[in-house]
């Protein structure tokens, strides 16, 4: 014994944590074990023939070791009840001590029932145990409980049952070694003495040698909630077995008997009653997950409010065919720069900031919700009237700078509004609001618009010209037209500017207003403007070939430019057409280059350098100042039709726009040419101020190629009868001064001798 009492006192020092109560509990019931079992020993080695009969000398000795007994089964108790808490967790400890308590009422009274059937003393000792050897009784019971409480453990256990196992074997080993000691003491049993004594040391093994059991975490499964039937079949089945087997005997059911079943009884009602508080916490914690998750899946875990799961759902349930309602959608101006800037981190914090701004500034029932990325909505109980000043004040709150990192953060919003009455179903609430929101993004943004059906016819059209415009050059729907350029003031024709037409067999005329924006945006202007190149230039081979001596200019976008390869398909029409580069004109608009002439400039001079002229459209209306002027690779200045058709008099406030334009032409050695001259007092104004050239409804709307070349026709016939010595106005630029390609195989002067007085000249810009 004082070697276990020393592995034990190792044991205890290592221990910590888990079961450090439970092991000193165990420990106590050792010492116990320790100061009684060598008495009993002793008694046993000193036994003789005589020692069955003094029933009073082994009564009293088997008492007196009963009591340490019973102490020692009440530690081993609270010992398991202590790794109940850290192994199986709180709440369980009077749950299993019930079930073991059942298991105890069924080994006891079979025990109880085995001894009385067996020992020749038995019946003696049923009546003299309860009087005079009650703590062997007490033990004998408490043991059961220890027994029971150890299987219990094991089977509702959730955990790795290695270490519990052999902790619950320990205890169990040891509480039947110390009851054995007593009760064999107490009947004369010396063989069962020396088996408990010898129990007890290797149930102290057990328990303290190994690992501890495994404590329970929070990320543990815990154990479904359960009636506790399978453990009270048990001690019910016993309980039958014993009154069966006394009826048979004819000795009925004895008092120890009726007790125990007794017992029983209140032990599984009280059980079952653990068990339905059991499935009421269960469902109770199942409804708040349920609910906690629900909440989950319809909140935004960025910002806190309504993502569009919760915002459909409000919409579902509330606004179909309820009180009035308007949906604001809104989407940031510009965010899309902070994350590429400041980086995501900071976005976030712009994002929650501006869902804590929407929070604030809305009334008490108003659902804000983010829809994703930087799109919010709010639902608004109210008339469209007051939600619109609502929205316009949310625009002045989001207006406000967002102070993250080393500088605040400036964003604009754009508000779409639709109201709920005005959309038969959800889907398209939200689709008009959306639609409203893409009307504020294309007019200018950090507006608000409210939904409008115009909106929606719009962007049916173009969707369908989308659509259309993938499969218009195949269905060979585009044709070009023409307008010719005029030699001021001869009016003899010099050019022309091919421009698309698109006639669509279900979407009627479609202007370019319309499908050139829609052909840039989605990708295919680079296929729409490759096929009026190859055609332009088919047809100027043609008029070339027949003797005309003209000049084509085809509008080029700037997502052209944007390619590598322009230059180099360029390159392959013009040789595939046998045209000579410097008779077909590339007009790009001032805009588009004055935003982005360093990336444009390669492709510009590569062109040029073909010998292919340059033209800036839509001058005076754009951006370019002086510098950018003299540094774009450009032949040719179009004066914008605004400054034209704004002076309807040579003295009106256009006037001075157009002269300052054609002497700015001359003193960058560019020529230029007035657009949009549609009424005689626009040519008298261009001509005084001493342009070259006029383009425009006066001279002649876009007309197919036939009609044209009968224009052509009639040019050159007013050009011979002219005065002698005029030569006929021509088309004809001189050849590129910069190495550009030579004139062509067709001979583009008819007597073999170029002309400069009217022809488009080189580029003389720097």
């Amino acid at each position: 014994m004082p070697a276990v009492w020393a592995m034990a006192t190792n044991r205890l020092a290592d221990q910590q944590g888990l079961v450090v109560r439970a092991n000193r509990l165990c420990a106590g019931a050792l010492v116990l074990y320790a100061v009684a079992a060598p008495i009993a020993w002793l008694h046993t080695m000193r036994w003789d023939d005589g020692w069955d009969d003094r029933v009073g000398s082994r009564i009293m000795l088997g008492g007196l070791l009963g009591l340490p007994a019973s102490v020692a089964a009440l530690l081993l108790v609270a010992a398991l009840l202590e790794i109940i808490d850290q192994v199986i967790g709180e709440g369980a400890r009077l749950r299993l001590m019930l079930e073991s308590l059942m298991g105890a009422s069924a080994l006891f009274i079979v025990l109880w029932t085995v001894l009385l059937s067996t020992h020749p003393h038995a019946h003696g000792m049923s009546t003299a145990v309860p009087k005079t050897c009650m703590p062997v009784l007490m033990a004998t019971v408490l043991t059961c409980v220890v027994v029971g409480l150890s299987v219990v453990l094991v089977v509702r256990a959730q955990l790795r049952r290695g270490p519990l196992l052999r902790h619950s074997a320990g205890a169990a080993l040891a509480s039947v070694g110390m009851t054995a000691v007593a009760l064999g003491a107490c009947a004369g049993w010396g063989p069962i003495v020396l088996l408990g004594g010898l129990m007890i040391p290797a149930g102290a093994a057990l328990w303290f040698v190994g690992p501890a059991p495994q404590a329970r975490t929070h990320d543990t499964e815990s154990a479904s909630p359960s009636s506790g039937l399978a453990t009270g079949l048990v001690p019910v089945l016993a309980i039958s077995f014993v009154a069966v087997h006394g009826y048979t005997q004819s000795q009925g059911i004895e008092m120890v008997t009726a007790l125990v079943g007794i017992s029983n009884g209140f032990f599984m009602a009280g059980r079952q009653y653990l068990a339905i508080l059991d499935v009421r916490r269960a469902n109770q914690r199942l409804a708040d997950s349920e609910s906690h998750f629900r909440e989950l899946a319809h909140t935004d875990p960025l910002t806190g409010l309504a993502n569009r799961r919760g915002l459909l759902r409000t919409l579902y349930l509330d606004a179909v065919n309820g009180p009035p309602c308007v949906l604001l959608t809104l989407d940031l101006d510009g965010f899309k720069n902070v994350n590429d800037m400041r980086g995501h981190d900071v976005g976030d914090a712009v994002l929650i900031e501006v869902g804590q701004r929407l929070r604030l500034n809305l009334r008490p029932g108003d659902l804000a919700a983010r829809l994703g990325g930087d799109e919010f909505a709010v639902l608004m109980w109210s008339k469209q009237a007051e939600a619109a000043k609502v929205a316009q004040r949310l625009l002045n709150v989001l207006a406000r700078p967002y102070q993250h990192g080393a500088a605040d953060i400036f964003l604009s919003a754009s508000i779409g509004l639709a109201g709920c009455a005005e959309a038969d179903t959800v889907p398209t609430l939200l689709r008009n609001a959306d639609l409203a929101l893409r009307s504020a993004k294309q007019r200018g943004k950090n507006r608000v618009e409210l939904y409008d059906e115009v909106y929606d016819r719009q962007l049916r059209r173009r969707t369908a010209i989308e659509h259309a415009l993938r499969t218009a050059v195949d269905r060979d729907e585009f044709k070009l037209v023409y307008q010719p350029v005029v030699a001021l003031p001869k009016y003899g024709m010099v050019g022309a500017e091919a421009l698309i037409r698109w006639t669509h067999p279900e979407l009627g005329t479609v202007t370019p207003l319309e499908f050139i924006p829609i052909a840039e945006e989605t990708g295919q202007i680079e296929a729409v403007g490759a096929w009026v190149l190859n055609t332009a230039c088919r047809q100027l081979s043609r008029w070339v070939a027949d003797g005309y001596d003209v000049w084509v200019s085809v509008n080029i976008s700037p997502r052209e430019l944007h390619s590598t390869r322009y230059a180099t398909a360029v390159k392959d029409v013009l040789r595939t057409h046998g045209v000579a580069p410097s008779r077909l004109v590339l007009e790009v608009t001032e805009h588009a280059v004055a935003t982005d002439i360093d990336e444009f400039r390669r492709t510009l001079s590569a062109l040029r350098a073909l010998g292919v002229r340059i033209a800036l459209d839509d001058f005076g209306a754009g951006y370019s100042s002086l510098g950018q002027l003299r540094s774009m690779p450009v032949d040719i200045l179009k004066i914008d039709r605004s400054l034209v058709i704004d002076a309807p008099t040579d003295q009106g406030p256009g006037a001075p726009m157009v002269d300052v334009v054609v002497r700015l032409g001359q003193r960058l050695g560019l020529q230029v040419i007035a657009e949009g001259m549609s009424e005689p007092q626009h040519r008298k104004l261009v001509e005084a101020a001493g342009c070259p050239y006029g383009q425009g409804q006066l001279f002649g709307m876009g007309v197919p190629a036939e009609h044209l070349e009968a224009m052509l026709v009639a040019s050159s016939t007013r050009g011979q009868a002219g005065q002698s010595g005029q030569p006929r106005p021509t088309g004809l630029p001189k050849p590129a001064g910069n190495g550009g390609m030579t004139m062509g195989i067709h001979g583009l002067v008819g007597n073999g001798t170029e002309r400069h007085d009217t022809a488009v000249p080189t580029s003389g810009s720097s």
